[in-house]
């Protein structure tokens, strides 16, 4: 056990069996860094982060790389969730060095903890056009060495690229004064959502709620892209990145068309799209589907991640029982086993695609609606009440069966904001 047994994070403790010699963010670790002349590895990620535990599978629980890390470096873990005001510093960095920034987080400080490296994950093996993460520690270790004033060079111009950073619009300049930056704003957003399947981008893709409430904003005043806002939230509600036996959205898919998530499930990222598509329900009262989807949502809410006190857990993970997605997903076999009818199985299937293929991982399928509702009730011959009459007690057969399953551990920590 490392220090971070102590730790009132989840997050934290989950690397508290970690050959690695952590601290957490600290006066402890910083004066050691300072006493010792040593640099910082700082490592931030949260308990729901998937690529955050592929990362401390492969390298921080490696023997071979934690003596590495243990014999030149003062490492430092930190939960985003916990500690966002050191997220967000760090964050800039990787920004500046022209990286996309996410989690893992890995940042290198000089002991007065000013940043001069930094990425997002590293492999083990050289790959995904970057060096292992071993042999980013070698180099790294050979620069402070040998090259220490190009290290506090570096260091210097990260900082001064920060400082502008954050004291950019400070002075009012670029204030949104009237109504043109937020119509060319949403005009830029229009231009770029992917006329297909909605959203930003090829892939991965994430819901990005800010920028489409920008543009719910600025579509109250004129109409912008009412169809492109449609298009990306019923492709978001009918993909696999929306949990349709509970509702609630993961927090990104893997692919262009919403299909094959990443199942950790964020309280934030379900808090801000709740309030986009109660939005859109109001604007669009038409769209039955906008309305569903803020109900299943506050039902998941409450039955999923809010606690006796009233107040609400931060994630859920991705993993349950060690197998991504094992928890949300279903078989052929599986769905005549709970619903206890071959023909209410293979309606549901039909429905939700579930193939004996599978479209996931070990022959698994994730729920999704291929069509509109409307049209596989017009191709079934039913009315689309009709068919979600049927659906409803099936959906309610499968959620309770799912109930009894491993579940993906939930971060208990609570946000207040």
């Amino acid at each position: 056990m490392n220090r971070l047994a102590q730790s009132k994070s989840p997050y934290l403790r989950q690397h508290a069996e970690n050959p690695v010699d952590w601290y957490p963010w600290g006066d402890e670790a910083l004066e050691r860094a300072r006493r010792e002349d040593r640099p910082i590895l700082l490592s931030v990620g949260y308990s729901a982060c998937h690529w955050c535990h592929v990362m401390a599978h492969e390298s921080f629980e490696d023997a071979e790389t934690a003596a590495l890390m243990n014999a030149h470096f003062i490492n430092i873990k930190v939960d985003r969730e916990e500690r966002p005001d050191i997220d967000e510093i760090y964050q800039k960095v990787v920004l500046l060095m022209g990286q996309g920034g996410g989690w893992p987080l890995t940042v290198f400080l000089t002991p007065d903890h000013r940043p001069f490296y930094g990425g997002t994950y590293f492999p083990p093996v050289p790959s995904y056009g970057r060096p292992s993460f071993r042999q980013l520690l070698l180099a790294l270790v050979d620069l402070w060495k040998t090259r220490r004033a190009d290290v506090e060079g570096q260091a210097e111009q990260l900082l001064e690229g920060i400082r502008e950073l954050s004291a950019g619009g400070q002075d009012g300049e670029g204030a949104l004064v009237g109504p043109e930056p937020l119509a060319a704003a949403a005009h830029e957003l229009v231009a770029r959502i992917d006329p297909e399947w909605g959203g930003f981008g090829r892939q991965p893709k994430f819901p990005n709620a800010t920028c489409l409430e920008v543009l719910m904003l600025q579509n109250r005043f004129d109409g912008t892209g009412s169809d492109e806002l449609l298009l990306t939230l019923e492709k978001m509600w009918r993909g696999g990145i929306y949990d349709h036996l509970r509702g609630g959205f993961a927090r990104y898919a893997v692919d262009r068309v919403w299909l094959v998530p990443h199942f950790e499930k964020m309280l934030y990222d379900n808090a801000l799209l709740l309030g986009l598509y109660a939005d859109a329900s109001l604007r669009w009262p038409e769209r039955e589907f906008l309305r569903r989807v803020v109900r299943e949502t506050v039902t998941y809410l409450e039955a999923d991640m809010r606690g006796p006190a009233g107040t609400f857990y931060a994630a859920t993970d991705a993993d349950s029982e060690g197998v991504e997605g094992k928890y949300f997903c279903w078989t052929p076999a599986q769905l005549e086993e709970v619903l206890g009818s071959r023909d209410d199985a293979a309606f549901f299937a039909a429905v939700y695609g579930v193939d004996p293929r599978g479209n996931f991982e070990h022959g698994m399928s994730i729920l999704h609606l291929a069509q509109p509702l409307a049209q596989i009730a017009d191709a079934l011959g039913m009315t689309a009440a009709a068919l979600e009459a049927r659906l409803a007690p099936l959906r309610a057969k499968l959620l309770a069966a799912r109930y009894q399953r491993v579940p993906p551990l939930r971060d208990d920590k609570i946000l207040t904001a």
